[in-house]
């Protein structure tokens, strides 16, 4: 409860006031956010924003559900940070690389079976500003272990101008925001995967700007 009680006050004190004031908000089709869990919510990747913009979308009694899903050896690389990402924020660390013949993926299992909801970025990491990198094959997999679990694609644009990669000063800029129909890993998992790059890019269409091309 007591870490619960610290992400509410993060957000209401500091990354609220800041996402409100600071960046422009337009939000397509935001009537199709789960309203519970379990679910998957999968996004394009560019910004240490990204996170902060897809938990604004929900009310505040819903952040006891959502749980990133992010890289262990970055996020849990001195004590700190691992205190403030894994207990405040409430990361679920994976490895990238399993140890040991362990499956990557169990924290996220043990997770979608306590109803939670998890924030994915399929294709690993940030990459280069404002375009879709190939998504990698852990999402497929999940999904499929998973099928009566909703999948939400959501795209992202213009959170790289506000924060881009290697840059810790943000720049007041617009952003969009398309959420998708959900989706459910039934069949095959590179049908799924293809499906998914699909629809993130169809949502990325949506919210095009001359500007940002």
């Amino acid at each position: 409860m007591i870490y619960y009680i610290l992400r509410a006050l993060f957000h209401v004190l500091l990354i609220r006031p800041f996402m409100y004031v600071w960046v422009g908000f337009n939000v397509k089709h935001g009537g199709r956010l789960p309203q519970n869990g379990p679910a998957i919510i999968v996004s394009n990747h560019n910004s240490h924003l990204d996170t902060l913009t897809l938990e604004i979308l929900f009310p505040l009694r819903f952040l006891r559900k959502i749980r990133p899903v992010a890289a262990a050896d970055y996020f849990l690389r001195n004590r700190i940070l691992k205190w403030f990402t894994v207990d405040v924020m409430r990361i679920i660390p994976v490895e990238r690389r399993g140890k040991g013949g362990a499956d990557p993926l169990a924290p996220c299992h043990e997770a979608l079976a306590r109803g939670h909801v998890l924030i994915i970025y399929p294709e690993g990491s940030r990459g280069e500003p404002g375009k879709m990198a190939e998504f990698k094959r852990g999402i497929s997999w999940l999904a499929t272990q998973h099928p009566e679990v909703p999948i939400y694609p959501i795209c992202l644009r213009g959170l790289e101008k506000i924060l881009p990669k290697g840059s810790w000063l943000p720049i007041p800029f617009f952003c969009d925001v398309a959420v998708g129909e959900p989706m459910f890993g039934t069949g095959n998992r590179e049908d799924f995967l293809h499906q998914l790059e699909k629809r993130m890019h169809d949502l990325a269409e949506e919210i095009k700007v001359e500007h940002w091309i």
